[in-house]
This record gives C-alpha cells, structure tokens and sequence, in this order.
C-alpha cells in the first residue's frame, strides 16, 4: 500500500467518526530526521485483514493524532490520554482501539491524542515514542488547552505493556535529549492498561522491564478471566502494586476475551463506565 493510501485510510477513518471527535492535528513525534536507532526495514503498509479494521505495521516515522475535547467557553484546559493501540508490537490497530477509543474519551471531556508507534518487533523504539510523545504533550499543552498534570496513558494489549512500561521507567530517557520539549516530564499522571499483554515473564513473575520501585502513577487495570494468555500478568502485577502501597484497582471481568476495544458484548463490556468512574474518582476535576 502506498504512503498516499495509508494517508487516504486515516482521513476515512477520521471521517467516519463524524462530529463524534475531531482530529485536529497529525505531529510528528520526532523532529525531522532525527528519530533514535532504528526503524523499519520496509515501507509502512497496511496489514490486511478482513474485520474491516485498520493495521497498520513498518512503521518508522511515529505520530501522534490529537482528538481536542470540546472545551464550554470560559473552561479551562481539558484533561488528556495518550493512546497506545494494541497489534502484538507488529502493527497498530489504528482505528479500534485508537480513534474510536478518542471519540470515546472526547464525549467525557478528555482530548485524546492517539500515537502511532514504531513496528515491527521494535519495543525499544515503541518505548521512546511513548516518552517523547508524553513529553511533547506537555510541552503544546497550551496551545492545544491541555492540563499538563492531568495527562495519562491507555494502552491495549501490547500498548497495555506499553503504557505500563511508561508508568515506571520514567527517571531516566531511553533516549539522548534532543530539544526544549525533553526538558518536559515523561511520567503519566495515571495509567489504563486494557487487556495488557506481556506483564509477565511466564515463569511467575513480574516482566523485567517494570519498574516497581518508581512512583508508578495511580493504575486502573482492565482484564477479564477468559483471556488465559494474558491474565496471568494482570494478576501479577496488580500483586506487586498491592505490596508496594501503589494506588491502584483491578477490574477483572468474568468474560471478554481479548481485542475488543469498545465493542465487547461479554461482560467487560462494562469497563467503559467502570474506567471513567474510576478516572472522576481519581482525578475529580474531570468531570464533564
């Protein structure tokens, strides 16, 4: 597929969402020419499947799509969520558990800002792009009306780890300063991890690469009993979390599955609802 196609399937996608969220901007993530190690062997494609859904993997130059919250005038800057797709770390599902995800986030009063990472098979590069997008977040806030202190991650399956991989390693840049906008903090103010992937190291303990001694954000854990690959690693983590004092929930579903998105029909199709009270618990001043 070419660059013009994938560039014709984001605006189809943007337009089928209608007035229910409003891409405003597609940044890059990194200045021109200056994104760290490497990136994909091959041009970026879609990867075909036939659900109607969009996957798109070789991806080298990373963006971030920001979803602006309809802002009542007077009101102040708006809470925001960096969203982190799922797709196995080979591709990005762009559009269910992106776009979607930020029309859902606009009609609750949150601007979402979806970020398409580095693929394939580049966990490295897909944990830069994450920091860096948190980064240059806080770094526009003003000019696109967030709270710089009410800025969080969701992430789904893959992008789950992602996210829960940002909540930790935060104290030092997986990366070498490149400008103004690194001076800005990459740590979330708080986490979702939906269905996440690769928690655990399948010998019974918590992955490596989480950091459970940082000031790991408050964390709302998503997971259902029936994803049996998976949901081991929620329940070893949501344990290390209890023994250390980090606040936290674990809403576990007795079904769902696993790559839902917002359109399970089992029984975590309540997490939605389950997220956003969970979100106006944390973080009051978000509510509508």
């Amino acid at each position: 597929m070419s660059i013009f196609q994938l560039h014709l399937v984001a605006l189809m996608c943007l337009l089928a969402l209608g007035s229910e969220s409003r891409a405003q901007t597609i940044v890059g993530v990194w200045p021109e020419g200056r994104v760290p190690s490497q990136g994909a062997a091959l041009p970026e494609a879609e990867v075909p499947k036939n659900d109607g859904f969009h996957r798109i993997t070789n991806v080298s130059r990373p963006t971030l799509t920001f979803f602006p919250a309809p802002i009542a005038g007077g009101a102040g800057p708006a809470p925001a969520v960096i969203i982190c797709p799922g797709g196995g770390y080979s591709y990005v599902v762009v559009d269910k558990e992106g776009s979607e995800i930020a029309a859902w986030f606009n009609k609750n009063g949150f601007s979402a800002l979806v970020l398409k990472y580095r693929t394939p098979n580049n966990r490295a590069g897909a944990f830069q792009d994450l920091q860096r997008a948190i980064s240059l977040a806080r770094a526009r806030a003003t000019e696109w009306k967030l709270d710089p202190a009410r800025l969080g991650v969701i992430g789904f399956s893959a992008g789950g780890h992602l996210a829960a991989k940002a909540s930790g390693q935060f104290g030092v840049r997986s990366y070498a300063d490149l400008d103004a906008v690194d001076q800005q903090s990459c740590r979330p103010d708080f986490a979702l991890l939906v269905y996440p992937a690769y928690l655990d190291d399948k010998a019974g303990h918590v992955s490596a690469d989480l950091d459970l001694k940082a000031a790991i954000p408050p964390t709302l854990i998503i997971h259902s009993e029936d994803d049996k690959p998976f949901v081991p690693g929620s329940k070893l983590y949501h344990a290390a979390l209890d023994a250390a004092g980090i606040p936290h929930k674990f809403q576990l579903y007795p079904t769902g599955g696993h790559g839902y998105g917002l359109r399970c029909d089992r029984d975590a199709k309540a997490w939605p609802e389950d997220a956003l009270a969970w979100l106006q618990k944390t973080f009051p001043a978000s509510r509508k």
